[in-house]
């Protein structure tokens, strides 16, 4: 009875919300039952209720649930967007008031931003920052003033001052959405968070958060005070719904994650939820692929239908062991996988460089630009070793451009693979063609075009290649070959960015745990591993370094993993070491 009043008193409210609760307590429904009110209520025409979340994925769950909660009639009115392509549509209408140039602002893609930094890394939260980083900031400035080029993690700041420094528009946003509603509110870092309190006079703002799922406090401006800042700057109705369970009903999936949190174990196990050990001194492509067949075998014994799963590991690495585990054997598992990595892109681009048509009179500056290419993906590794090595690429580049021969062994090989595309005969279909041009770079024989090649299979799997495809298909109807293949890459990749959609969840996905927010499966596979940390010490995976006793963070991200499972989770462990957090759970 008090959860179904305190419902009725969100659907009444006219004011500014905060809604709080745990994984599938509803949080999303009734906020989508809150716009749909709105919308029916009488919204003016070109009027829509903006949803606003940070992940793809989270607005392709809320898009998934709309579908289902929302009338077609009002869903024209409802406005899904990602932090990012909200900012950004801002920013390319009106960034010429904050100084880029007019009509030119364009997205400087992480990739690039990678390669042209030489790898630099924001500094940690509470450190300082280096000399090298400031450098690369005044660089920034100047990329966003004379070239109108913008990165990713300006478009909130940027955003922010643009809102700041113009009522006009403020009162433009606040007409076309006089209701906000904010997704993960507790992620909000101190720009995002300052674009929307910038609106808070001219709209009503609805925030969803649960801060116990604050996995990202790690990053500059997100922390536990979030939700006391927006107490204190909205004065809103609170409502907690706690810890109800929808999302995985008729298990207790969500009762093993709130355990794990409360540091509670159960003596008894947990229905949905079971346990699967292993020897990490095996190869992996052993005891993934038996666990793997294994938890089918179970599954199917029980009746459960698994349509979606999760792999889940802590880090990069684990993922790519993961996936190479998958990939091997006889018979490889299909998967997919999400990942982070600037050189697969840049990869990507001087593939897609070898697709565009090859003229005899332009084969000098094609070698340039192979190794131009080449050096991009280098200097993104930002290692001192690779930055050197980009620097000499580049000069080799230079010199063939200006139109000396090719002399160094890498110049001539990037000949060679320039000679190879031209005579590839492409048939349009830009699968195939793709693959003919990543076979090209593996029979060349030649490590770096080798390692390239591999990496073309990491954007594949990515589920990137039908935004790719879709992109050269329309350039070779139009002109009957990919006249500007790299251009097209780059704007499927800035669609992949900004559209307010996910990819498809079925089939197999091996990603990081923090990668896993704001997504759901079927079922969920969290593997522990064994970390070596000394000569004959090893700790466990699920304990992130320097979280200390009794490992609350590490808990808080154990969960999220946990809670994006609907029907079963199973922690895949290895026999040794002991995880403190694990070990007195029974499963």
């Amino acid at each position: 009875m008090i959860i179904c009043e305190q419902r009725q008193k969100i659907l009444d409210e006219d004011g500014h919300i905060l809604i709080v609760g745990g994984p599938g307590s509803g949080k999303t429904t009734i906020a989508l039952q809150k716009a749909t009110k709105i919308i029916v209520g009488g919204l003016q025409p070109g009027q829509s209720v903006l949803f606003l979340s940070f992940s793809r994925a989270a607005v392709a769950r809320v898009a998934e649930a709309s579908n289902l909660l929302v009338d077609k009639a009002v869903q024209s009115q409802l406005s899904l967007q990602t932090f990012h392509s909200f900012c950004w549509s801002l920013l390319k209408s009106h960034g010429y008031l904050l100084g880029s140039p007019k009509g030119k602002l364009k997205i400087l893609l992480p990739q690039d931003e990678k390669a042209l930094s030489g790898g630099l890394k924001a500094p940690k939260k509470g450190e300082p920052a280096t000399p090298q980083w400031l450098a690369w900031q005044e660089e920034r400035e100047r990329l966003f003033a004379e070239e109108g080029r913008i990165c990713f993690d300006w478009f909130a700041p940027k955003a922010s001052e643009l809102l700041g420094r113009c009522l006009l528009l403020r009162e433009l946003v606040a007409g076309t959405h006089p209701v906000i509603i904010v997704d993960e509110a507790q992620d909000t870092g101190n720009s995002a968070w300052s674009c929307i309190e910038k609106l808070a006079d001219l709209c009503q703002i609805i925030c969803l958060a649960d801060l116990d799922q604050q996995i990202f406090d790690h990053l500059e401006g997100v922390g536990p005070e979030r939700i006391d800042h927006i107490k204190a700057a909205l004065a809103p109705v609170f409502v907690d719904l706690g810890s109800d369970n929808n999302r995985s009903p008729g298990t207790e999936i969500a009762v093993f994650g709130n355990d794990i949190l409360a540091k509670t174990p159960r003596r008894v196990p947990y229905l949905g939820v079971g346990r699967q050990m292993y020897d990490p001194r095996q190869d992996p492509v052993q005891w993934m692929r038996v666990a793997l067949g294994r938890f089918y075998k179970g599954a199917k014994a029980d009746g459960l239908v698994v349509d979606s799963m999760a792999i889940l590991a802590t880090t990069g690495s684990g993922v790519a062991k993961i996936s190479a585990a998958l990939n091997g054997g006889a018979n490889p598992i299909p998967h997919k996988v999400l990942f982070d990595e600037a050189a697969v892109l840049l990869s990507s681009r001087l593939a897609a460089f070898l697709l565009e048509p090859k003229r005899p009179e332009r084969r000098a500056a094609d070698i340039a630009t192979c190794l131009e290419l080449l050096a991009s993906i280098r200097r993104s590794d930002g290692s001192t070793t690779a930055i050197k090595e980009a620097a000499t690429y580049l000069k080799w580049s230079n010199s063939i451009a200006e139109g000396k021969p090719a002399k160094t062994k890498l110049a001539k090989n990037a000949e060679a693979i320039i000679d190879g595309a031209a005579d590839l005969v492409f048939t349009g279909d830009p699968g195939r063609d793709w693959i003919m041009v990543k076979t090209l770079l593996y029979r060349s024989g030649v490590n770096e075009f080798k390692h390239i090649a591999g990496a073309l299979d990491y954007l594949i799997a990515f589920n990137r290649g039908k935004r790719i495809s879709a992109s050269l298909s329309e350039m070779w109807m139009s002109t009957g070959a990919y006249t500007t293949a790299r251009q097209g890459l780059d704007n499927a990749l800035v669609q992949d960015q900004l559209l307010a959609g996910g990819d498809d969840t079925k089939g197999i996905h091996v990603m990081t745990i923090h990668k896993s927010k704001g997504k759901q499966f079927d079922a969920v596979i969290v593997v522990r591993e064994s970390v070596r940390q000394g000569a004959q010490e090893y700790r466990s995976s699920l304990v992130w370094r320097g979280d200390e006793v009794p490992y609350d963070r590490s808990r808080k991200i154990l969960r999220v993993g946990i809670t994006r499972a609907r029907r079963y989770v199973l922690m895949l462990e290895p026999i040794f070491p002991r995880c403190p957090i694990m070990s007195d759970y029974r499963l």
